[in-house]
């Protein structure tokens, strides 16, 4: 294992189960204010996060990158827990049904809020496997 002041403890965990847990040398997730990094012994953090992509840098440099709904980021002692009510890695992501999936959002009407969080959700999929390749 490596050394505890020099890596993050990271579980990425969606309502219905833990996405991804590892060790990381850098996660970076959108809050409310904007894009964050975060590295070994940041200051505490509690914050929300918006439908996005989560990018983490594992300890061994391999960079997993998540789709992930809107949601919570705490951050403690070497701790990253991201919180989202719906998450996926990139991998796990149809890119051709996200984008069918955003032409249909789209469709649905600019004014309708259901519709603009579904287009939200397919660009953060869609942005989560353009990213990872």
């Amino acid at each position: 294992m490596a050394d505890s002041g020099k890596v993050l403890h990271v579980e990425l965990v969606a309502a219905d189960r833990l996405v991804w847990s590892g060790e990381a040398t850098m996660v970076i997730a959108r809050t409310t204010e904007g894009d964050l990094g975060i590295l070994p012994n940041h200051s505490p953090l509690l914050s929300s996060i918006v439908e996005g992509v989560v990018d983490v840098q594992t300890a061994e440099g391999e960079t997993w990158v998540a789709a992930v709904d809107a949601g919570f980021l705490s951050v403690a002692d070497n701790r990253v827990s991201i919180l989202a009510e719906r998450a996926e890695m990139s991998h796990e992501i149809d890119l051709e049904k996200a984008r069918h999936e955003l032409e249909r959002a789209q469709q649905a009407g600019e004014n309708d809020d259901q519709a603009q969080e579904a287009v939200r959700r397919a660009e953060a999929r869609i942005r989560a496997v353009e990213r990872a390749n």
